[in-house]
């Protein structure tokens, strides 16, 4: 009896560790903190001080830009995290919204022929930085193959991709940068990390 016991115990302490768990979860989450002044700053990193979102967190927020271009395409860009190499991140989800299969643009890959050689890619987006006056594009591997989503051509109704594009890291003082693909509206967004 005393083996039932002790598992009755372990259940009855988890359960009592989960409700305490929750309880501290959404006080947490009712507190706000007046975090309601800063609405571009609510990130898929835009958590309490240093905290690390969690999955649901990352996909309960809005994202940093969205942006709507040729045929019915719509790119939402979720996040922008900049990494201790010194490289920003930018994960977004390319969508077709429209009603009809979605043809991929050749121009999204950008004019420059080494990128252009490797098939159709987001290739030909960048970031600006207005304080530092400075544009990085999309960064390539050895072989000269843009560190960005590739071999996408087209995207049928209602389909969606997750889609990402590495770029260097503008200085540490340079939060809001302009995001730009072809033929789509540049956004400003604000890099986390």
């Amino acid at each position: 009896m005393s083996m039932r016991f002790t598992a009755k115990a372990r259940r009855g302490m988890v359960a009592l560790a989960v409700v305490a768990g929750l309880g501290l979860g959404s006080a947490a989450c009712g507190s706000g903190g007046g975090d309601d002044k800063k609405p571009q700053s609510t990130s898929s990193t835009g958590t309490v001080e240093g905290s690390q979102p969690d999955a649901q967190e990352g996909k309960s927020e809005e994202p940093l830009a969205e942006l709507k271009g040729p045929g019915g395409l719509l790119l939402s860009v979720t996040s922008a995290v900049k990494d201790s190499g010194g490289f920003v991140t930018v994960n977004g989800e390319l969508k077709n919204d429209g009603s009809e299969v979605a043809v991929i643009p050749v121009e999204l890959s950008g004019n420059e022929t080494e990128i252009m050689n490797n098939g159709r890619s987001l290739g030909g987006a960048t970031l600006v930085d207005s304080k530092s006056k400075k544009r990085y594009y999309v960064l390539r591997d050895t072989e000269g193959r843009p560190l960005t989503t590739t071999g996408f051509s087209t995207l049928k109704a209602g389909e969606s991709i997750d889609v990402f594009l590495q770029f260097p890291a503008p200085p540490a003082s340079s939060t809001d940068v302009t995001f730009s693909l072809p033929l789509f509206p540049s956004a400003v967004i604000k890099i986390s990390g």
